[in-house]
């Protein structure tokens, strides 16, 4: 029997030797006896298949490659082990690898093995971009060998073509495997990880979605208890997260992080934590993101908070609207959690400060930001230029200006010239705004673009230079920028306001965009077709808020449905006493402890974004957008009814209606007087939009201010502050307005002074709302004082600061009269 063995290995070492003749002289056949006689049978074997693949490879090698085998054929003795000591040879190249693999699938003696596809494999998706086709080839040839890869090739597989960016060709190999191969409850799900990120960076998320649930499913079945359930790695986990997030898919998000969760499984690493924070706080639940960061505390280790981590909370804190809790954490987080602000700490403070009108906290951060050595980018100038112009203070802002360019060296965008024109036009300085557009126009299309052009016909519509709008239009439009939804609606609104309906069909063949045109006239012949049927309603509003008797109930509407969350003072002393005096983010705690204890409340009661009436998002605003421009158009002619109309009429068809939608109603309703209805609206708001804005709490004061309910004013705007808000100019002149009429002149003083100590320069309105209240309340010296302050702070007077000095002029010579006739009639007295 052994001799039976030897002798077919020495008929397998005659052939290795006459093979390798022509490419080793030197080798003859009774050397290769001698080099195998007394030694074991095995070694001679293995001598044999070392020669074979040594000539092998110098063959390949060269010139003519795999031709040079052709003429031995089928004397070559082709193994399993053969084959991989070739494939696996270091001085071949991939593509001679490749070719001796294909030579070798054609004879008709040998069949490739699972272990010589897999080694292929290895070989040349380490240059996927090379042998995309090649590796597709190869996967197609394992059915016809009726091979099975295992899931560690599978997965190369799908690792190479996915790092070249060849995601097409991923999933074409995932579908043939589950198609033609396997049933996907064999496959590893690690094999799905590199499949996910596919998808999600292909932006398929839906389908990345469906196999990862899929995978989820097929886990739980197949397992007797749910700790048995399996997932994809963390970074295909976190991969789906962040898609689902740049997509909006919010219930999607939340359904793969509560599935995820529920398994107990979930690969969460520091960067999964901190896109959930980010995302999952960004969308109002700070209840969620908080707990996280208390998790990630508690597990400590690698999962420990990073600046990330930070950054997303106050990132997180500044969008609902709590910047004052922001700008404590910032200061802990310098203090004690060992981490330093980087140019996106600085950078999102900045923004949320300016916002929310806190320039001088802004200009601080600024300065701390250069003092540490950190360059500001446009972005940021850009934010303190919005921020400094919407407080008015223009001299401060032309002056950032020129350090942004001449000394720090920052250049402008696009954007940066339009806060600066925008600016100008609201800071009263309509000349200096044209001329900065027009010296802009000259120098060509990369200093004004669509916006600029949209800024700019926006004021000429408000100031009614038509005229000059339409030509700005034209002009627009010859440039190549698309006159969008903005400019159109700011252009309908100037011409209903004058009844120029002739210049709607001149407007329309300016508009490039192939499906605006035909949605405007859609849009409007159906709005008028449903507006044709008579209005029965004898009075001014339609019935269609309720009605709110008792004025007291604002606070209860204004405040948020889930205020169960808020602590009391007992809350407090025992969050006090459970605070670790050792923990690196102490006040963070504090945050944590106190929303996690109910899982109600939602920190949604207040917003820093203000509501526009264009939401430029496309045709998914489109209907609300339309609404709110005719709705304004109908408001700012006075007709209440055809408004109200108008909004049952689309919100009864399914249109959602939006902040700025109940604030313009309200708004008109106030102005009307009709008060109690106003809080109606404010209560409907309350059920369909949250959260509110500062526009709306500006009605709010208004409408309690002509109601003479300043003390009500003033708990409104307690309630305010407490939610995270501010008072931008409007509402500071509101509030002046309101508590003056009141005869509350020291309190209306003391918020002027606030005003000023915040960061809001007053405007032409606050002085003259000012010397208005203190000339009818009889304190003309004050009145006065008012008026100097106006003029030593450059303020120019308008129309109605004549009209308040021409009263204050009379007021005053009355009380001269007075005087004289109480001194007349002292003189006349013989006592």
């Amino acid at each position: 029997m052994r001799h039976g063995q030897s002798g077919r290995r020495i008929a397998l070492l005659h052939h290795s030797v006459a093979f390798l003749a022509p490419f080793c002289s030197r080798i003859s056949f009774s050397t290769a006896v001698k080099a195998s006689g007394g030694a074991e049978v095995g070694t001679a074997s293995k001598l044999g298949n070392l020669l074979v693949v040594a000539s092998i490879a110098k063959a390949l090698s060269r010139p003519g490659g795999i031709h040079s085998l052709e003429k031995y054929g089928d004397s070559i003795p082709l193994s399993e082990d053969l084959v991989l000591q070739v494939l696996r040879r270091g001085s071949l190249d991939a593509s001679k690898k490749l070719d001796f693999f294909r030579w070798c699938s054609v004879r008709p003696n040998y069949k490739h093995t699972a272990g010589t596809y897999s080694q292929m494999f290895k070989t040349i998706c380490f240059l996927p971009h090379q042998h995309q086709d090649d590796i597709l080839e190869l996967v197609a040839s394992t059915r016809r060998d009726g091979v099975v890869l295992d899931s560690s090739t599978l997965k190369l597989i799908l690792d190479g073509l996915i790092r070249s960016g060849k995601f097409d060709s991923a999933l074409e190999v995932l579908g043939y495997i589950e198609r033609d191969l396997i049933s996907i409850s064999c496959l590893s799900p690690d094999i799905y990880s590199p499949v996910l990120v596919a998808l999600v960076r292909k932006n398929q998320i839906s389908i990345a979605l469906s196999i990862f649930l899929k995978l989820l499913d097929s886990s739980s079945s197949s397992s007797t208890g749910g700790n048995n359930v399996v997932i994809p790695d963390a970074i295909a986990c976190n991969n789906l997260l962040v898609g689902l997030k740049k997509a909006g898919m919010k219930d999607e998000f939340r359904q793969v992080f509560n599935k995820l969760r529920e398994t107990r499984l979930y690969p969460l690493d520091r960067y999964g934590y901190n896109i959930c924070i980010h995302t999952l706080g960004c969308w109002g639940d700070l209840i969620t993101a908080l707990s996280l960061f208390k998790e990630m505390k508690e597990k400590s280790g690698s999962n420990d908070p990073d600046l990330c981590t930070y950054n997303s909370l106050i990132h997180v804190l500044c969008m609902l609207g709590k910047v004052k809790d922001a700008l404590t954490v910032w200061e802990e987080l310098k203090a004690s959690s060992g981490q330093e602000p980087d140019s996106f700490t600085y950078r999102i403070l900045i923004q949320g400060c300016s916002k929310s009108y806190r320039i001088n906290d802004a200009m601080k951060i600024f300065s701390e930001m250069q003092y540490n050595g950190i360059r500001a980018e446009t972005v940021v100038y850009n934010s303190l230029l919005d921020g400094l112009l919407k407080s008015r203070k223009l001299t401060e802002a032309c002056n950032l200006f020129e350090k942004m360019v001449h000394d720090d060296g920052v250049r402008a965008s696009c954007w940066t010239y339009n806060i600066l024109i925008d600016g100008l036009y609201k800071n009263g300085r309509p000349q200096a705004a044209y001329t900065m557009f027009s010296d802009l126009k000259r120098k060509g299309n990369n200093f004004v673009d669509g916006i600029t052009y949209s800024i700019v016909i926006l004021h000429l519509c408000q100031e009614n230079q038509l005229e000059e709008a339409l030509q700005l239009v034209e002009e627009m439009e010859a440039r190549g920028f698309v006159v969008d939804l903005v400019t159109v609606t700011s252009l309908l609104i100037a011409h209903y306001r004058q009844g120029r309906w002739d210049a709607t069909e001149r407007l329309m063949k300016h508009i490039r965009d192939g499906n605006l045109v035909p949605a405007l006239l859609k849009w409007k012949s159906a709005m008028e077709g449903s507006m044709r049927s008579p209005q029965s309603k004898k009075s001014d509003f339609t019935r269609m808020f309720p009605s709110i008797n008792d004025v007291a109930e604002i606070l209860n509407i204004t405040k948020s449905d889930d205020s169960k969350g808020d602590i009391g003072v007992e809350d407090v002393e025992q969050i006090d006493n459970e605070t670790d005096e050792w923990s690196s983010s102490p006040y963070m705690d504090q945050l944590a402890n106190r929303f996690t204890s109910s899982s109600h409340h939602t920190w949604e009661s207040f917003s820093l974004t203000r509501g526009v009436r264009v939401l430029a998002e496309g045709q998914d605003s489109f209907d609300i957008d339309m609404v709110n421009t005719y709705l304004s158009i109908f408001l700012a002619k006075g007709k209440l009814s055809l408004a109200c109309k108008l909004f049952e009429i689309f919100t009864n068809m399914g249109v959602n209606p939006v902040g700025y939608t109940y604030n313009s109603i309200m708004n008109s309703f106030v102005k009307k007087g009709y008060l109690k209805e106003a809080w109606g609206v404010l209560q409907a708001m309350g059920e369909t939009v949250n959260p509110a804005d500062i526009a709306t709490y500006n009605v709010i004061i208004q409408g309690l201010g002509k109601m003479g309910r300043a003390d009500l004013a003033n708990a409104v705007l307690d309630k305010l502050m407490k939610e995270g808000g501010y008072l931008d100019i409007v509402m500071y002149n509101t509030l002046i307005n309101a508590l003056g009429k009141a005869g509350r002149i020291d309190e209306a003083n003391k918020l002027f002074q606030q005003m000023k100590t915040s960061g809001v320069n007053p405007d032409v309105v606050t002085y003259n709302t000012l010397i208005e209240v203190h000339s009818k309340a009889g304190r003309l010296k004050d009145a006065y004082k008012v008026l100097k302050m106006m003029l030593d702070a450059g303020c120019a007077p308008n129309h109605v600061t004549d009209t308040t000095l021409d009263f204050l002029e009379k007021e005053i010579e009355k009380l001269r009269y007075q005087k004289a006739s109480i001194m007349r009639s002292n003189r006349d007295d013989p006592s």
